[in-house]
């Protein structure tokens, strides 16, 4: 890089810049470009937002988790745990369970959670009112959106790197669009 007028900015020249055109551009030749060089979607180290579904039943909470992944289409993907019933092994929803699986995807940008049913909400709404007595990471958000729907598009977002807001934002938007 150059420096210009012994100034601490530098300058990048015109034709070496990344959005250049290549070499050749202007006459028509423009070389074959080398083999792809692949690179990180992200910097190794940075955490994401994790993702928690809740539902009063193990396997549906976890047939989420498995379709949204699948949506995500990437080996890379934010953390999601699924957690559903109670520790009794029934239907319903646990605070124990739910506080477990927000720690296991806590990077440390926040933790979005999602239920199916009004009983899971009523859990998790409980459960965040006292977020400090149960160990939770800090900031842990339930999201008011369509179980599935709200899990495809919060993981989706989650793993392209986006917020704690804009996870919470893309989930909630599913149950405002018709789905016609």
């Amino acid at each position: 890089m150059d420096q210009r007028d012994g100034s601490r900015a530098d300058v990048i020249p015109i034709t070496t810049a990344p959005s250049a055109p290549p070499v050749g551009a202007a006459t028509g030749t423009v070389p074959v470009p080398g083999p792809a060089v692949p690179r990180p979607s992200r910097p190794v180290g940075h955490g994401r937002v994790g993702v928690v579904l809740v539902s009063h039943s193990l396997e549906l909470a976890d047939a989420a988790r498995a379709l949204a992944l699948a949506e995500a289409d990437t080996a890379d993907a934010a953390p999601v745990a699924a957690t559903g019933g109670s520790p009794a092994d029934g239907p319903g929803a646990s605070a124990l369970l739910v506080a477990s699986a927000a720690r296991r995807v806590d990077q440390g940008h926040g933790v979005a959670v999602l239920c199916d049913l009004e009983g899971a909400v009523r859990t998790v709404l409980a459960l965040l009112a006292r977020a400090d007595e149960h160990g939770l990471p800090f900031p842990v958000r339930f999201a008011d959106a369509p179980f599935v729907e709200g899990a495809v598009a919060a993981v989706a977002t989650a793993t392209a790197g986006g917020d704690l807001a804009a996870v919470l934002d893309a989930a909630e938007e599913t149950g405002r669009r018709p789905k016609h």
